[in-house]
């Protein structure tokens, strides 16, 4: 180790330290010779500071100068002078300083890296990866990092001048049905029995609110085994928090709270809250999904009981077997040719949709390839209920309501951008609310929990749970960003009796209830008050603040489409040994 003691970081010094003896520790940016005098950028995560090397300090204190090269870390002793004139550099904050050295230090060498440090493009993830260590060494990726800190901060600040107690829960746990597969771990000491990585803390959060802490908050990490896609990881982390003897209400007003103060302390910006509210209803009817991006309009529409009137087989069959016929106006798109509409048919059949049908607005109204299907009354009808105008484009997809809403939502999402209606500078939070408590498995046939089995239903529902349970709305809410969702919550169910019910028409009987979750329903018998809570989406959270694309450019050390971490090849194979202890055979 250096003799050296650092005094500032490379982001630090100023005009006003001038004439100042510096110790500087970092990593060499860049080397420039300059045929006498050696020039190098030298880098930490605070910043960079140029470094003068002069053969006027002696043979052996240039010859190491010399040895710099990309990437060595170095230590050096020197004094700050201002830049010659023409010298300057506006892009950095030192950059009307230099530091002339009179001792450096070669802390350790460098093999020549894989990539640039400074490169923000041009290098594939994989390899990024692969040498994690170095692309965290980027002063982008060093900036995401600290920025995802710092909201960590804000929230752990905010909820505790809210009197939120921080209490970490247990990542070996037990393995219980909450929609994705479990990560097991085996236990050596209790053979044949298996541990579960936490999905989610929700069970002790909800035992923490029987135990009188009514007001508890966790960054926690949680594990799901699923299929990944571009933003989720095997891994991830998520603002847990849960309160009692409060509604819906209460708890939206914290975390539109938490929200604005993130955005005033961290992003510099105002928002304004309360945040609007939608129904899950309106949500699906108006944009065909649960998580509405409201940064621009171009809602669905539902032309069903227009059209029935028509000669149009398509439309007629798929009403006749209770599908419907809804579609969206383009506005200004009435000059796409028919390889866009065609192009735009097989984008929306990526999502199950049979076909697209179309018509052009003109000043004389809609003409078509179809239009000779409908009168000239529901013609008029048509463009007056989507209200269309000369240059607008109206497209309808007609099939079960499940394929016409992800196919319109997807369709009005990919017109949104390609038209560039969004603004892409905007935040727009919302919140859904009034979802059914219940959704149900075609395929299985059976009903499922929409959010999870704790969810509360809205107690005037209680009445007819049993005999119409798709009517029964859950005391649920999600916190939408920019057509993502951010966070989920609900008030909680807390009576074993009411418990038990949604159990069973989950097809969970009193038995297979206590054995999965005996220690709920018992905690549930002790006094447990009213209470709900909410999780946000940590990893998600920063990457969208940051307008990124990849939620993985947010995470340390984040694992791959496949869930492999290509830095320490994990998942690894383990040695017989290990598989004996454990009592594993494979197959």
């Amino acid at each position: 180790m250096s003799k050296l003691k650092r005094t500032h970081t490379c982001g630090q010094l100023r005009t006003k330290d001038i004439k100042t003896t510096v110790n500087l520790f970092g990593w060499v940016n860049s080397v420039r010779d300059h045929g006498g005098l050696i020039f190098i950028d030298l880098r930490d995560r605070y910043g960079i500071t140029q470094v003068v090397f002069s053969p006027d300090k002696g043979k052996e204190f240039y010859e190491t100068a010399q040895q710099l090269r990309h990437e060595y870390v170095v230590a050096i002793c020197g004094i700050v002078s201002a830049r010659p004139d023409g010298t300057l550099n506006p892009n950095l904050d030192t950059g009307e300083i230099e530091v002339y050295a009179d001792t450096i230090e070669i802390l350790n060498k460098s093999e020549t890296p894989p990539f640039e440090i400074g490169d923000e493009g041009n290098v594939s993830l994989e390899l990024r990866l692969k040498h994690r260590y170095l692309d965290l060494r980027r002063p982008i990726m060093q900036k995401r990092l600290i920025f995802r800190h710092k909201i960590c901060q804000t929230i752990r600040e905010y909820l505790d001048r809210l009197d939120f107690v921080d209490i970490e829960t247990p990542v070996l746990t037990k393995s219980t049905p909450e929609g994705a597969r479990d990560y097991l771990v085996p236990s050596r000491i209790n053979l044949g029995k298996f541990y579960a990585l936490p999905q989610s803390p929700q069970l002790f959060k909800q035992i923490l609110m029987v135990a009188g802490y009514d007001r508890y908050f966790q960054i926690v990490r949680c594990f799901r085994d699923e299929d990944l896609r571009a933003q989720r990881q095997p891994e991830f982390t998520q603002m847990d928090m849960e309160m009692s003897f409060v509604d819906e209400n209460d708890i939206i007003q914290v975390i539109e709270g938490l929200v604005a103060t993130i955005f005033d302390k961290v992003i510099g910006k105002k928002i304004v809250t309360p945040f609007p509210r939608i129904s899950y209803k309106e949500a699906m009817t108006s944009y065909g999904c649960d998580a509405p991006d409201l940064r621009f309009g171009m809602k669905i529409k539902d032309i069903s009981d227009i059209v029935k009137a028509s000669n149009f087989k398509v439309f007629l069959d798929v009403i006749k077997s209770g599908g419907q016929v809804r579609g969206l106006n383009a506005t200004g798109c009435s000059n796409y040719s028919r390889k866009d509409i065609d192009d735009l048919t097989a984008f929306v059949g990526q999502f199950g949709a049979k076909g697209l049908a179309w018509f052009k607005v003109e000043e004389t109204g809609l003409t078509s390839s179809i239009t000779k299907f409908f009168s000239a009354d529901i013609l008029e009808k048509i463009q007056k209920h989507m209200e269309a105008k000369n240059g607008d484009l109206l497209l309808f997809v007609a099939d079960k309501s499940k394929i016409v809403c992800q196919s319109l939502a997807q369709l009005r999402l990919h017109l949104g951008h390609k038209n560039k209606h969004i603004d892409t500078n905007a935040f727009n939070f919302s919140w859904v609310v009034d979802f059914p408590l219940f959704d149900y498995n075609e395929d299985l046939k059976r009903y499922e929990a929409l959010h999870h089995p704790f969810t509360s239903p809205h107690p005037e529902d209680l009445s007819f749970m049993e005999e119409k349970p798709l009517e029964v709305k859950a005391r649920a809410y999600d916190l939408v960003l920019n057509g993502v969702e951010l966070g989920g919550g609900s008030i909680r169910i807390h009576t074993p009796e009411v418990q038990k019910r949604v159990f069973r028409l989950l097809g969970i009987d009193d038995e297979n209830a206590y054995k999965k979750f005996g220690f709920l329903l018992d905690a549930l018998k002790y006094g447990a008050p009213p209470h709900g809570g909410i999780a946000l989406g940590v990893d998600r959270m920063v990457t969208l603040l940051l307008k990124l694309d990849d939620i993985r450019e947010v995470i340390a050390f984040p694992k791959t489409q496949k869930a492999t971490c290509l830095m320490t090849d994990a998942p690894s194979e383990v040695d017989a040994q290990q598989l004996k202890d454990l009592g594993i055979r494979l197959s």
